[in-house]
C-alpha cells in the first residue's frame, strides 16, 4: 500500500496536465540526492555539468537537507536548492509543496547525476520538473524497486549506460558529463580551492594532526585505544585535534579519556570552519568519511582508515582521480566491494576488515607519514 504522501504524485501529476506554466522553460537542475561526502566529490565534476547551461541561464544544484551542508564546495554561481526527503515521504502537504515548486521552477534542462535513485523520492520530484529536456545515467539494479525504475524511465529523454555496478563515483560522473557534452575529457583529480574555501594560510602556534575517528557506521572505526597509543605516540610532538560532534561523544563514550589527554583538543567545528585548520594541518588521518574527501580535495597530507567495503566505488580513490596528498590503509578481503552489507560476523562491534586495522599498523603508518 502506498504511503499517503506517495498520493501526491498521482494528484499532481493531473494539476500538471491541466494547468500548465506560463513562459518559456529556463535555466538547469542538477539533482544530487547523496550524502555530504557525496556533495564534496560531485563539487569536483560540478562545473562540467553546469556547462550544459546557455549563456546567462542560471544552474541550481538540488540536494537533500543533509547533503547540502558541504555544498559550499560547489564552484561558484551554483545556486542551491534542499528538499528534506524524510519530510517529503512522510508529509502531504509538504511533498505537494515540494512538487508544486520545482513544477513552477520550469527549468529547460534537469539532470539527475545519481547512479543509486529512488522511484518514490528523487524521481518524483525529477518528474514533477517536467522539463522538456531530462537525462540521467541507467539508474542502479536495486531488486525492491526495479519494476519502479523501470517503468520512470518515461521521464527522460534518454539514459547513459554508465557501466557496472561498481564504478569510481568521479570517474562514472565524468563519463557522464562527457557523454552529454559530447567530449572526452579524462576524469578530474580529487581536487578543490582551498584558497577560496579556506582562506589565506594561517600558521598554528603548534605543529597538529586532525583526526576523524567517528563514523556513521560505528563498525567501521577503528578502536579508541588505538587513538589513545597515537595521542601517547605524538605527546610532546605534536597536538592532535579531535574532529566531531558532541553528539559522537555522547553515543561513543570511550573516546572521553582519548579528548581529556594534554595534547588533545576536541573541535566541533562545522565543515565550513575546520578549511582553514584542515590546510595547516601536518597530517589529517580520518575513518572514510565526508571529512577525508573534504581534507583531501583541500590538498591536506590525508591518511584513510578505510574498511575493504566500497573499494573499487569510493575508497580507495581510482589512481585516475587520487591525488599525490592521499593514501588509504584499509584490509584487501575476498568480500571487498560489498558496498557494507557485510556477510561476516562484527568482531568486537566492527568490520572484519576494520578489526585488521591494528593499532601497530595505524600508529606505524602515521609515524611514517609524518
Amino acid at each position: 500500500m502506498a504511503r499517503p504522501a506517495r498520493l501526491m504524485d498521482g494528484l499532481h501529476r493531473l494539476r500538471r496536465m491541466f494547468l500548465g506554466r506560463t513562459g518559456e522553460p529556463a535555466g538547469v537542475l542538477l539533482v544530487s540526492a547523496g550524502g555530504l561526502g557525496d556533495t564534496i566529490l560531485f563539487s569536483v565534476v560540478a562545473s562540467r555539468f553546469a556547462s550544459l547551461a546557455k549563456p546567462g541561464e542560471a544552474v541550481t544544484a538540488l540536494f537533500r537537507h543533509d547533503g547540502a551542508k558541504t555544498a559550499f564546495c560547489l564552484p561558484p554561481g551554483i545556486q542551491i536548492d534542499t528538499v528534506d526527503f524524510g519530510r517529503f515521504d512522510r508529509e502531504p502537504g509538504y511533498r505537494w509543496e515540494t512538487l508544486e515548486r520545482l513544477f513552477q521552477a520550469n527549468y529547460r534542462l534537469v539532470i539527475s547525476t545519481d547512479f543509486l535513485r529512488h522511484p518514490y523520492l528523487d524521481e518524483a520530484m525529477i518528474a514533477a520538473a517536467n522539463a522538456p529536456d531530462c537525462y540521467a545515467m541507467q539508474a542502479r539494479p536495486w531488486p525492491k524497486y526495479d519494476a519502479a525504475l523501470a517503468a520512470n524511465r518515461r521521464f527522460y529523454s534518454d539514459l547513459f549506460d554508465s557501466g557496472p555496478a561498481v564504478v569510481d563515483k568521479v570517474v562514472r560522473w565524468n563519463a557522464f558529463a562527457n557523454w552529454l557534452l559530447d567530449a572526452d575529457e579524462p576524469p578530474p583529480k580529487v581536487h578543490l580551492d582551498a584558497e577560496r574555501l579556506a582562506g589565506p594560510a594561517i600558521p598554528s602556534d603548534q605543529d597538529e594532526i586532525i583526526v576523524q575517528p567517528f563514523s556513521a557506521v560505528a563498525a567501521k572505526q577503528p578502536d579508541a585505544e588505538i587513538f589513545l597509543a597515537l595521542a601517547d605516540a605524538l605527546a610532546g610532538r605534536m597536538r592532535l585535534r579531535i574532529t566531531g560532534l558532541q553528539s559522537d561523544l555522547d553515543k561513543n563514550p570511550e573516546f572521553e579519556k582519548l579528548v581529556e589527554k594534554q595534547n588533545v583538543e576536541f573541535d566541533s567545528s562545522s565543515f565550513s570552519e575546520i578549511c582553514a585548520k584542515v590546510v595547516t594541518a601536518k597530517l589529517v588521518v580520518s575513518v572514510d568519511t565526508a571529512f577525508m574527501h573534504l581534507a583531501a580535495a583541500l590538498g591536506a597530507p590525508t591518511l584513510c582508515l578505510a574498511s575493504a567495503a566500497y573499494v573499487g566505488e569510493i575508497v580507495p580513490y581510482d589512481d585516475r582521480v587520487r591525488p599525490k596528498n592521499v593514501d588509504f590503509l584499509y584490509q584487501e578481503m575476498p568480500c571487498q566491494g560489498c558496498l557494507g552489507d557485510c556477510v561476516h560476523p562484527l568482531e568486537a562491534g566492527r568490520f572484519r576488515c576494520i578489526a585488521a586495522l591494528t593499532q601497530e599498523r595505524i600508529v606505524e603508518a602515521v609515524l611514517s607519514r609524518l
